[in-house]
């Protein structure tokens, strides 16, 4: 039989016919499993509001701020290191505060990088905790980054404590109903990590008007004004949370039990 050959223009179609095929069956429509994943985000958002500006009870988020807090210079770091810099130290303040300090790299990357960053990760981690067996993917990606945070932390003991009741967190969540605990954890992680940057961002330049934030050094270096800077990281951070949702739904269609199924087949634990 003679080769099938086609011209550019016919390829061209058909490969779009192709596309426009896969995108219908990833459709968008709302199952059972992802309409209990939606109801627990609204949960979180809502409750992490509420908790975030209640005196004393916002102790109870207290470990989940540090922990992003953590994305957030983990992020300035790594950004650091790849725009030719070099990370001398990382820590943790008890009163919900981090510094990262190095030298070198590009300002106008690393700067936003703290907030940008964690609102990547927390993209990511709330993509993933539409699915069991991405959420175990998840915790591993996490568990390195730990480490390598952990590296240039190393001599702050928030950090290292931090760090560690964090790894024991996703580790014990392992081993819980072949691991569905994890897919909420690794849920409420990447909410509070997609939104903190809003909430740390109104508290910084709208209610305290703090003078050292992120935003506010990047406007003495290239220009605006910090709420402007402020307000636009916040918008993007926004937008990844909601991509984060959106792939969620489109890529995880599976119901909780095929969940449970691969989950067992996956790194299996008990």
């Amino acid at each position: 039989m003679a080769p099938i050959t086609y011209t550019r223009h016919e390829a061209g179609h058909i490969v779009a016919r192709a596309t426009v095929a896969v995108l219908a069956r990833r459709d968008l429509t709302i199952k059972g499993a992802q309409g209990v994943t939606l109801g627990v985000i609204a949960a979180y958002v809502v409750g992490i509001a509420i908790l975030w500006n209640i005196p004393y009870l916002r102790y109870v988020l207290w470990p989940f701020k540090m922990l992003v807090i953590a994305f957030h210079e983990f992020s300035h770091a790594i950004t650091a290191c790849c725009t030719g810099g070099r990370v001398e130290s990382i820590s943790l303040d008890p009163h919900e505060g981090g510094v990262t300090h190095m030298r070198g790299g590009i300002g106008a990357i690393t700067l936003p990088a703290g907030y940008l960053g964690s609102s990547l990760i927390g993209m990511l981690l709330t993509f993933c905790g539409f699915n069991i067996v991405a959420s175990k993917i998840a915790s591993i990606v996490l568990g390195v980054c730990f480490l390598l945070t952990l590296w240039w932390g190393k001599k702050d003991w928030l950090t290292i404590l931090t760090i560690l009741l964090s790894v024991g967190l996703l580790v014990g969540c392992w081993f819980i109903a072949h691991a569905e605990p994890l897919r909420y954890v690794v849920l409420f992680i990447g909410v509070m990590s997609s939104l903190y940057s809003v909430w740390d961002i109104c508290d910084d330049l709208v209610l305290r008007k703090v003078n050292s934030s992120d935003a506010s050094q990047f406007a003495k270096r290239y220009g605006g004004s910090s709420q402007c800077w402020g307000v636009i990281w916040s918008i993007i951070s926004v937008l990844f949370m909601a991509a984060g949702i959106v792939a969620g739904i489109a890529a995880f269609p599976e119901t909780s039990a095929q969940q449970q199924k691969d989950s067992e087949d996956f790194v299996p634990t008990f």
